[in-house]
């Protein structure tokens, strides 16, 4: 059995406003082996941390294969206590654009079996993290060129 950890974040900066998302994918040792990164438009925090855990999952299940997915453990690890708690029926889904979120990404849950969700804290988030924050800076440095 193989076992993959990902680091997923979502950021917006001015909540709704630009939003990214970073997705770092490691083996059982840790040791990163791809990284994801992408502009988002206008977004909340909290729809960019959805889509964030949306995008890695299909992104881990077009690498392995449907399968091989569902054979794997698979460990998503996000400082975002609003997406780990809703997730485990701990919070309620209220907003609608959150509930469609859910939808999505509760259906995508179905194809891993073995999927741990993990809720860590912000330092052991950096490298996902940092995704998020280059794109937007990027995104900002463009907006300001044109």
């Amino acid at each position: 059995m193989r076992k993959i950890i990902i680091y997923i974040d979502g950021g917006a900066r001015n909540n709704p406003g630009p939003a990214a998302l970073g997705v770092v994918f490691c083996n059982e040792k840790g040791q990163i082996f791809k990284k994801y990164a992408h502009f988002l438009g206008e977004r909340t925090n909290n729809e960019a941390e959805y889509e964030a855990a949306i995008f890695a999952l299909k992104k881990i299940k077009a690498l392995l294969g449907g399968r091989l997915a569902k054979e794997s453990e698979i460990e998503l690890r996000s400082d975002s206590e609003f997406l780990i708690k809703q997730l485990k029926g701990e919070y309620k889904v209220l907003d609608p654009a959150i509930q469609n979120l859910f939808l999505q990404l509760w259906n995508l849950k179905t194809d891993f079996p073995k999927l741990k969700l993990r809720l860590i804290p912000r330092e052991k988030n950096k490298e996902a993290d940092l995704l998020v924050n280059e794109v937007l800076d990027s995104h900002q440095k463009t907006k300001t060129l044109l």
